[in-house]
């Protein structure tokens, strides 16, 4: 561990110049003591390390000095392909391998070189979820992920949308996918390819078996084809529904572009006060109902009836919640049934 640590002293001085014991402490997430000894230590290798002193002194290594003790160890290497997703590597366990790994490749670079490819990281940056949401919490991520590099296979308790929605499943993980701050688990399972939320894993045992991946499996590829399924099997009806000019535009804010594509191609000409009526894809009535109520009274549902009968019920029970004479008795209105609000999932969550 301090030989590590030794090493990535020399390549924060390398890569980056005159640091202060201060700065290299807490890029090391050690005490600035510890760092006192660990430049002794080097100096007492023979490294040409000295420091200045002053307000806007540091240690610096002497000019023209360079290590070429810049090899990445095997898990470095894994972890290159996250060096610049930073919150993904620490999900994975891979924060600490990720960062080594990026500094052996900065501090091995060129200085033209190297500021340029630190430019890059100053002018861009990636936050791959979405803005209401902040990615999922995993607690069983690192673990599925050793199993992924260690081809083991794993006993997991699932939950899942349909019944019974816990269901035991003995797995043989192939891959993990990020998407939009999602974690998916690739895996074989019966003879199967299925697809697993990570944060849906109540349970996981490692078992004492291993498996073998085929050689010509293509994650990237398996993924592409499993979307394009999914999107085939998206949207399961369609509805006819009235849209106000403000229910029109805010519908290409909320909803995804086959809804705002399908208002385009068939709405038809405006009324008197603007309305357009339209078809539009959906996934189910109960989806359906919770994507519309979002444009609240901006949207009309023509069909299904049944689609239709849902909304109305829904609205109704939203008028007993607020009447328009506020010195009504709140015990004289019917309460809306829970089961109007009963999260289903959309086909985006029929994962096994």
């Amino acid at each position: 561990m301090r030989a590590s640590r030794l090493l990535s002293i020399l390549l924060l001085l390398q890569s980056r110049g005159l640091l202060t014991a201060r700065q290299l402490a807490d890029e090391l997430e050690v005490s600035v003591r510890t760092i006192y000894r660990d430049v002794e230590s080097l100096h007492a290798a023979g490294i040409p390390l000295y420091g200045e002193a002053g307000h806007r002194g540091g240690y610096r290594l002497l000019d023209g000095f360079r290590t070429r003790l810049t090899g990445l160890t095997a898990q470095e290497a894994r972890a290159l392909f996250l060096a610049g997703m930073p919150g993904p590597a620490a999900e994975l366990g891979l924060g600490a391998l990720a960062a080594a790994a990026e500094l052996k490749i900065e501090a091995a670079l060129p200085r033209e070189l190297r500021e340029g490819s630190r430019s890059v990281r100053e002018h861009f940056h990636l936050d791959a979820p979405g803005w209401y949401y902040d990615g999922d919490r995993v607690p069983h991520l690192p673990d599925v992920a050793d199993a992924v590099w260690n081809r083991r296979v794993i006993q997991v308790l699932y939950s899942r949308w349909a019944e019974p929605s816990e269901v035991d499943r003995t797995l043989e993980p192939y891959g993990l996918v990020l998407k939009a701050g999602k974690w998916y688990l690739v895996a074989r399972c019966e003879g199967m390819m299925r697809t697993y939320r990570v944060n849906q894993i109540l349970t996981l045992r490692v078992t004492g078996e291993t498996f073998e991946r085929p050689g010509d499996f293509d994650l990237a590829g398996h993924w592409s084809a499993y979307l394009a399924d999914f999107r085939s099997r998206l949207f399961q009806g369609r509805a006819t529904v009235r849209l106000s000019p403000a229910g029109r535009e805010r519908i290409a804010q909320l909803m995804g572009s086959a809804v705002v594509g399908a208002v385009d191609e068939t709405a038809g000409p405006p009324d008197a006060r603007g309305w357009v009526t339209a078809g539009v894809p959906i996934e189910s009535l109960t989806h359906a109902r919770t994507e519309f109520l979002k444009l609240g009274a901006e949207v009309e549902v023509l069909e299904p009836a049944e689609l239709r009968a849902r909304m109305a019920e829904t609205a109704h029970a939203l008028a007993a919640l607020y009447p328009r004479d506020p010195r009504d008795s709140r015990a004289d209105h019917v309460m809306p049934d829970s089961s109007l609000y009963r999260d289903m999932p959309s086909v985006a969550e029929h994962e096994d």
